[in-house]
């Protein structure tokens, strides 16, 4: 995929996590800067902030807050940080300013299944390819 120059790019590739919940994690960092999702995330981790659920919310309880339906993810979490991080890294590697860096893009699709090996053999294994695109956005002067 061809990206500006102002943007960076961070690929996580048949990582071992949910598809569900790596989709509504992505939802909800979209648009934001870095920082901002980078701290959000940790909260999770921390279980101060849920994720809101926007597809499979069946029978999932409300959290605090204005928030309906949510979880605290832990291991889709872990991994997305850590390509969140990468991202940023890259940005640095490319030389922009990472202060000014915004989520352009993150998307979570579904990996190839490979069978489980042993007594389970016949149950597939969750895989997720996770793209982050970050790009660097222009501070407004004020007058």
């Amino acid at each position: 995929m061809k990206y500006k120059e102002n943007q960076a790019i961070a690929r996580g590739l048949d990582l071992p996590i949910s598809t569900k919940f790596s989709v509504d994690i992505c939802s909800f960092l979209r648009g934001k800067t870095v920082e901002r999702s980078r701290r959000e995330l940790m909260n999770v981790l921390e279980k101060k902030q849920a994720i809101p659920l926007n597809k499979h919310k069946q029978d999932i309880p409300h959290r605090k807050g204005n928030m309906a339906a949510g979880r605290y993810p832990q291991k889709a979490t872990q991994h997305i940080l850590k390509i969140v991080n990468l991202a940023e890294r890259n940005a640095h590697n490319r030389g922009l300013n990472t202060e000014n860096l915004i989520i352009r893009s993150i998307k979570a699709d579904g990996a190839g299944k490979p069978n489980r090996t042993g007594r389970h053999g016949r149950r597939q294994m969750k895989r997720t390819h996770i793209e982050v695109i970050v790009e660097e956005i222009a501070k407004k002067e004020k007058k």
